[in-house]
C-alpha cells in the first residue's frame, strides 16, 4: 500500500508583471514545503494574469517552451525543498502552434513530463481556442516519489470522461489546476449556484471513481470593467468519497495543506466498485459525438 502524502494548493493574486508572480508563486511554494506539502500544486497560467479575457495576438509573447525558463527554476526548487511541483504554464510548441500545459516536476528536480490542456473553451471573457491548440498527449498519470497523480487542467473538470481515464491510470489524486471566476455583472444572481456546481462537478469526479481530487484556483479581480473576471477561489481538496477535506476562501491569497491516505481509495473502492462494475462492453456509443 502506498504511503500517505501531503499536498498544498497555492492560491494567489496575479499582476501584469510575470516575474513578479514568480517569484510571488516561489515564496508560497517555500511555504507549503515548510509546512509540510510534499506535492506542491498551483493554479493555471500562474505567471501572469489570465490573459484570455481578450483576443490580442501580442499575448503570444508570454508563451514558452517547456522544458524552458519556468520548468528550470520549478526543478531547481523542487531538488532544494525536496517535493514534486505541478506548474501550468503557457507552452510555445512552435510558431502557430501553443498550449495550455501543465508540467510536472518530481523532488530531486527531474522533469516527469507535461500534460497538454485537452479541452479548450470559448466562451465571454474565456477566448482560449484563439491561444490553445488542443492538448495531444491523453490523459496521463506520473509517478513522483510521493504517489502517482493524475494532472488535467480547469476545462478539463467537467468532462468525467478525463477524470475517468485519469482515474484509469492508476492516479491516486487529480489535480485540477484552475482559472476560474465570475462575470461581476451576473455574480448575484448565478454566483452561488456556479460556484457549487464547480465543487459538486469535481467531488463527483471523487466519488465516480475513488480517487483524491485537488483544484487550485485564483483569487482577485483582473480586467477593466467591461472585461473583469472576479476569481472565487475555494481551492479544495475531496476524498474518494467526495468529502471537501479543507477548502479555501473566496478572496484571500492561501495555501491549502492537506495529507491524503491512499488507503482510503482502496477502501472506497472496496465498497463502491464502480470500476469493477463498468460495461467497457457496450460504452463504443460514446465515442460518437450525437446519436440521431
Amino acid at each position: 500500500m502506498a504511503e500517505k502524502f501531503t499536498v498544498g494548493l497555492i492560491q494567489m493574486s496575479c499582476s501584469l508583471d510575470p516575474r513578479e508572480n514568480f517569484v510571488k508563486a516561489e515564496a508560497r511554494i517555500r511555504e507549503a514545503a515548510a509546512r509540510g506539502a510534499q506535492i506542491v500544486c498551483l493554479q493555471e497560467l500562474f505567471r501572469s494574469q489570465y490573459f484570455c479575457r481578450e483576443e490580442n495576438a501580442d499575448l503570444f509573447e508570454l508563451a514558452e517552451p517547456i522544458p524552458g525558463p519556468s520548468t528550470e527554476a520549478l526543478a531547481k526548487l523542487a531538488r532544494e525543498l525536496k517535493i514534486a511541483i505541478v506548474g501550468s504554464l503557457f507552452e510555445r510548441r512552435a510558431a502557430g502552434i501553443y498550449h495550455n500545459t501543465a508540467v510536472i516536476l518530481d523532488a530531486d528536480g527531474s522533469f516527469l513530463g507535461k500534460y497538454r490542456k485537452m479541452h479548450i473553451p470559448d466562451d465571454p471573457l474565456y477566448y482560449e481556442k484563439f491561444y490553445f491548440t488542443p492538448g495531444d498527449l491523453g490523459f496521463l498519470n506520473f509517478d513522483t516519489r510521493f504517489g502517482r497523480i493524475g494532472v488535467l487542467v480547469c476545462w478539463d473538470q467537467w468532462y468525467p470522461e478525463a477524470a475517468r481515464l485519469a482515474s484509469l491510470g492508476g492516479a491516486n489524486i487529480i489535480f485540477y489546476p484552475t482559472a476560474i471566476g465570475w462575470h461581476p455583472s451576473e455574480k448575484q444572481e448565478f454566483g452561488a449556484a456556479q460556484l457549487d456546481a464547480w465543487r459538486t462537478i469535481q467531488c463527483s469526479h471523487a466519488i465516480a471513481n475513488g480517487v483524491f481530487v485537488a483544484a487550485v484556483n485564483r483569487v482577485g479581480f483582473e480586467g477593466s470593467r467591461e472585461s473583469a473576471l472576479e476569481f472565487w477561489g475555494h481551492s479544495f481538496v475531496s476524498d474518494p468519497f467526495g468529502r471537501v477535506l479543507a477548502e479555501g476562501s473566496a478572496d484571500k491569497e492561501e495555501i491549502v495543506i492537506v495529507e491524503c491516505d491512499p488507503a482510503r481509495v482502496e477502501e472506497t473502492r472496496r465498497n463502491w466498485p464502480f470500476l469493477r462494475d463498468r460495461r467497457i462492453d457496450a460504452y463504443s456509443p460514446i465515442l460518437k459525438r450525437w446519436h440521431e
